[in-house]
Formats: structure tokens, sequence, C-alpha cells
């Protein structure tokens, strides 16, 4: 189905409401992933270790052997980067805003510029700054090594409800707008990112054909086929916890599809990702377009 549904869903993007209504058949992805061999990130460790739950892998912590663990370059979890009471504000904040409908059972909060990703086509559009009421998030990334100097020039508020199957299907970011960093505030609720190797069949999806002009200024090198056969047949299960900040760069942002299973969300869960330049809208040759809407991505309005 290519036409918009009532629930915001269209082409093969399902939630349950439509799944329902239009007698859609959809795979279960879990069910695809559980036959893979399952790693899960351990905070503690900074290493992926054997196991599909990733609450048992992190309660398992003091057993885990270094050399047993798989490494993954990329990959930040930040546990309480929110105090509680800040969360609860923010949520209260965010749902004090209109929401809008999305696809996959979730619904958003946009704001940034208007973006087309297949004509690779920017525009400030109505674009006005962000919500003063979320300036201290951004304000916190500089405390963080890994963001220093990270400009938000996207930021969307995304809820997701279990009643509606909410869930992202495995993707990579677009690499020709959005940069490298691609971070994630967890305002309410916790969930899991799941990975999966990407095997490139065409060199345009997702863009990823412009990473070769920035991937010298990469935080992490990419990981050549050598290494990345280590994840072969592999799905990596990444925890999100409650208040936590998460950050996705090099080899897991690049190399890497990411999704949110319907299954991983048991409870309502709130988050708000950031996205920042690629280095050609910030010092390269489409500069002269970045510039209007880094000048909006200074202000903030009540």
């Amino acid at each position: 189905m290519n036409t918009i549904r009532p629930c915001g869903c269209k082409g093969v993007r399902t939630c349950l409401s439509c799944e329902q209504d239009f007698q859609i058949a959809k795979p279960s992805l879990q069910e695809q992933f559980q036959q893979l061999e399952a790693w899960s990130y351990c905070v503690h460790c900074e290493l992926l270790q054997p196991g599909w739950d990733t609450t048992k892998v992190e309660s398992a912590h003091e057993d885990h052997k270094k050399d047993d663990g798989l490494p993954l370059p990329g990959i930040l979890v930040q546990e309480g980067f929110l105090s509680t009471e800040e969360g609860s504000q923010l949520l209260s904040d965010l749902d004090a805003l209109a929401w809008d409908i999305s696809q996959s059972g979730r619904r958003k909060q946009n704001f940034g510029p208007k973006t087309n990703f297949k004509k690779r086509k920017l525009q400030v559009g109505s674009f006005v700054g962000f919500p003063r009421s979320t300036e201290y998030v951004q304000q916190r990334f500089e405390e963080v090594p890994l963001l220093r100097g990270f400009q938000t020039i996207e930021q969307c508020s995304l809820e997701y409800e279990p009643s509606k199957g909410a869930s992202i299907d495995p993707h990579v970011d677009d690499c020709w707008i959005w940069g490298e960093r691609v971070v994630t505030v967890n305002c309410l609720g916790d969930a899991v990112l799941t990975l999966t190797p990407y095997e490139v069949q065409q060199a345009s999806k997702y863009n990823l054909d412009l990473v070769a002009q920035y991937e010298q200024e990469l935080l992490a090198p990419l990981l050549k086929d050598e290494h990345m056969a280590k994840y072969a047949g592999k799905v990596l299960r990444i925890p999100m916890p409650n208040l936590s900040l998460i950050v996705l760069y090099g080899p897991a942002r690049y190399q890497f599809e990411h999704s949110v299973l319907r299954e991983d969300v048991q409870e309502r869960r709130v988050c708000i990702a950031y996205r920042e330049f690629t280095p050609m809208y910030i010092n390269g040759e489409d500069q002269y377009k970045g510039d209007p809407v880094r000048e909006k991505s200074k202000l903030f309005w009540k």
C-alpha cells in the first residue's frame, strides 16, 4: 500500500492498527533476528557479550571476561544523562507541544530544515529553531567529550506506544545531510537498539556513496572487510536505558542498520533524536546552503 493511511503509515511501514484494518501481514523481525547469533552490549565492559537479553547480559557483568567480549567501534551509552526530575519535566514540556502522527505506530515533533533525501535538496522552510524548554539538553552535549562541537540542526521527539506496535525498521540514517554522530536522549522508558551488518547492494542507498567525501574526517575509521567478517551472521543488541544518552558514530553508524523492534517497547517510550550536518554543509562546498540553517539552529523559542 503506497497511500498514507489514517494511522500515518505508508508503503512497507505498518503498525498494529493498519495491519488489522487492512489485513496486512508483517513478518516478525524479532523472529528473523533470533535466528542469528545474538550479542548484547554491556555498558560496564563497553564490549558485546553473547546473549539476546540485554538486561541479563548487564546483570552478568561480573562474570564477563574481557577476552570473550566482541568490540564494536562507534557506540556510546551514557546512563543517567538526565536526572529523574529532568526526565519528568522534559516529558511534561514535550507533551505540552503538539504531536504529529508518524509511521510505524509512532508520533513525532520535528524541528529542523526541509530535506529531500532522494533529490538531495535542502531548504530552511518553516524552521525557526527549537523549543526553549529543551535548550539545556543541547547545552549539556558540551560536557560529553565525544559531542564537543556538535551543532544540532534537527531535533525530533519520537513517541513509541506498545499498544500501537510502535517500531523502527532497519535502516542507516541518511549520509548526505546528517553527519557522523547520531544522538538519542531517552526521556521515558527503556528500549533496545538492534544492529545488523549492512550489506551494501546499492551505493546510493541511504546516500552512503557520499561518505567517501568525508571519510577521512570520521571520529572512528570504518572497518575493513576482514574486520566486518567478525559480525557476519550476528545481531547486536544495544540497551537504551531510561534517561540515558546514546551515540552512534563511525562503523556502528555507517556499516550497520539499526532498528527498534516492537517487542522491545514494553511501555510508553519518548526519546529525542539529534542530528548534525555533514562536513560538506559545515565547511565544504555546500557551506553556503548550510549557513542559513545553522543560524536558525541557534534560536530557541518559548
